[in-house]
């Protein structure tokens, strides 16, 4: 079985939740015998072609622009597809993607959707932007022949919302990285950030409105912590938001560009907590690799925050700075203490990889093919 992968930026180690998701899934679907090539953006990789873990990679050409990116690419990247790799699934990521899962099939291949959350929700989107993801969501739905949806609750809100189509839809989450669970030095922490084993605040993520960073800064500010507090991320397309946040360094307030390897681990490993203080997710991988870790965590109550299910003192309303700033105040005192084995069992990459690869074989099965 052939399949292609559209939707992503590319891999490895490019920024991005769906990045971090394809980076895991498709090596281990390689493992199993199946052919997977991923079609990534020009402006995020430097070859033309390459391979990673047995996945085969093939850049092609997109403009680099906040709002036509997506939209450009998957289009083009459908018909390099079908011209010239000939996949037997297209597997399209996200509903902005989704946008042209009917073009797909008009191309004769199969198509299955992963739906990464409800990007209509993102503050960056005006309204017609919004009326085009939510016209995507549709069309992956009613379009594809299988979708897979990250979180649990929008997993059942969906099933609702298209019931007719309800059988198509499928609970398939992101997954957690022992990688992260074994110990590692704190002399692997960034050297040029003069940080202390349990003497920070973690964040990680992309600077964009939708991640909460903001509130993060503002409730660390009035926060009576002797913590720093460190953001890991860098944003894809400078604008006004990422430089008036990082107007926000200080010697307390420390943007740490994106970081990989063993310095993340490092970072994640000792932080005395890790924060997502974010409006927007689907399932957030930078909060399970926290809880690979070990580290505790503090969630906005949003629900695929929530679908984690971390202690009750983990959560804090969303946009809720006051709140926020008593617990990083309060940290000590906080029962945020989780069964990580338990964790990474319920989130394992492995059985995600099967699954994703046991939905799409049925595709053929059923057909007798």
């Amino acid at each position: 079985m052939k399949i292609c992968a559209i939707g992503l930026r590319g891999i490895p180690d490019i920024m991005g939740g769906i990045e971090s998701h394809c980076q895991q899934l498709y090596p281990r679907m390689v493992e199993s015998g199946v052919s997977v090539t991923v079609i990534a953006r020009s402006p995020y990789v430097n070859q033309k072609k390459y391979t990673y873990k047995g996945v085969n990679v093939i850049s092609v050409w997109t403009l680099k622009h906040k709002f036509l990116e997506t939209f450009m690419h998957t289009f083009f990247a459908i018909l390099y597809a079908r011209l010239f790799v000939h996949p037997d699934v297209i597997h399209l990521h996200a509903i902005g993607p989704a946008l042209f899962a009917p073009l797909v099939r008009l191309l004769g291949m199969k198509v299955v959707v992963t739906h990464h959350g409800a990007d209509y929700d993102r503050q960056k989107w005006n309204a017609f932007a919004k009326f085009i993801l939510k016209t995507g969501e549709k069309m992956g739905v009613v379009f594809g022949n299988k979708m897979f949806v990250v979180g649990k609750t929008l997993t059942q809100s969906l099933k609702h919302q298209f019931s007719n189509h309800e059988q198509k839809i499928e609970y398939v989450p992101n997954g957690m990285l022992p990688s992260f669970s074994g110990d590692i030095s704190a002399s692997f922490l960034p050297s040029n950030l003069d940080l202390s084993s349990g003497g920070y605040v973690l964040t990680v993520g992309r600077l964009v409105p939708e991640k909460g960073f903001h509130d993060l800064v503002k409730a660390y500010k009035a926060a009576d912590t002797h913590l720093k507090l460190v953001i890991v991320g860098d944003a894809d397309h400078q604008d006004d938001y990422s430089s008036s946040l990082r107007n926000e360094s200080s010697e307390g307030i420390i943007f740490a560009g994106r970081r990989s390897g063993n310095e993340l681990k490092a970072l994640y490993k000792h932080a005395r907590v890790f924060v997502l203080p974010s409006y927007h997710e689907g399932l957030p991988i930078v909060a399970l690799e926290a809880i690979s870790a070990g580290t505790n965590v503090l969630l906005s109550d949003i629900a695929p925050n929530v679908d984690i299910e971390a202690p009750v003192d983990s959560y804090f309303p969303v946009g809720d700075t006051i709140s926020l700033s008593k617990k990083i105040t309060d940290v000590e005192s906080l029962s945020l203490e989780m069964n990580q084995n338990e964790f990474l069992q319920k989130f394992n990459w492995d059985i995600i990889a099967q699954s994703t690869q046991k939905f799409i074989t049925q595709l053929f099965v059923s057909k007798g093919k």
